[in-house]
């Protein structure tokens, strides 16, 4: 895979110039963006990048809208059922894969009313949010960051994956959080993200990313 340096503001600025032209693949009115990528200590995080790319979306005179995974993981009682350190638990039931259809999504699709919850769940707190709809308009974007996101048949109209080697991956982990590990190995052999995605950014060196898209 041949990859070109960049920097993130540069990439920022790439991405919303191609969104501004993006047609969504159903006809509707929201282009949804996946920015996906392992949660690890500086390796220019999915939320940053997300971000990123709505202030350039917005300089641009287009609404944006960043939502992350965060927010939609399941009660600590259905997430840790199986002890703290499950890791098909983590792949496959950590997040609420349905209330990101429902509240993310469903919102967005043709003829939808453009009301999107931006999170429903506080994993401090282990608790509903009680968050506010946010209203996107017609042609804003919705960015939707977090781990393991290009499993799940999401209806994403153009897809980014954060890429980091097995070693940066291990390396930038706290170590409290290896035991995730194996997940994303199994995501790696299951899904091929870097094959899978419209883009790709690789972030070994976090001061010194390098893309393909």
């Amino acid at each position: 895979m041949r990859l070109e340096p960049i920097t993130w503001e540069r990439l920022a600025d790439t991405l919303a110039d191609r969104l501004l032209g993006l047609k969504t693949a159903d006809g509707g009115s929201w282009p949804r963006v996946a920015v996906d990528g392992a949660p690890a200590d500086g390796a220019g995080g999915t939320g940053e990048l997300a971000h990123r790319v709505a202030d350039a979306l917005r300089l641009r005179g287009r609404s944006a809208l960043v939502v992350g995974t965060e927010g939609f993981l399941r009660p600590a009682s259905l997430r840790f059922e199986y002890g703290h350190e499950d890791v098909e638990a983590y792949y496959s039931g950590w997040f609420d894969t349905g209330a990101l259809w429902r509240e993310v999504f469903g919102p967005l699709d043709p003829g939808g009313s453009g009301r999107v919850l931006p999170d429903l769940w506080d994993p401090v707190a282990d608790r509903a949010t009680r968050s506010p709809y946010l209203e996107l308009p017609p042609g804003g974007v919705l960015l939707l960051h977090g781990p393991l996101l290009l499993g799940h048949w999401f209806p994403f109209d153009l897809t980014l994956h954060v890429r980091l080697s097995p070693g940066a991956l291990a390396r930038r982990t706290p170590e409290g959080e290896r035991w995730k590990l194996p997940a994303f190995e199994r995501y790696e052999s299951e899904v091929d993200p870097a094959a899978t995605a419209d883009v790709v950014v690789r972030a070994d060196d976090p001061r010194h990313p390098a893309w393909r898209g």
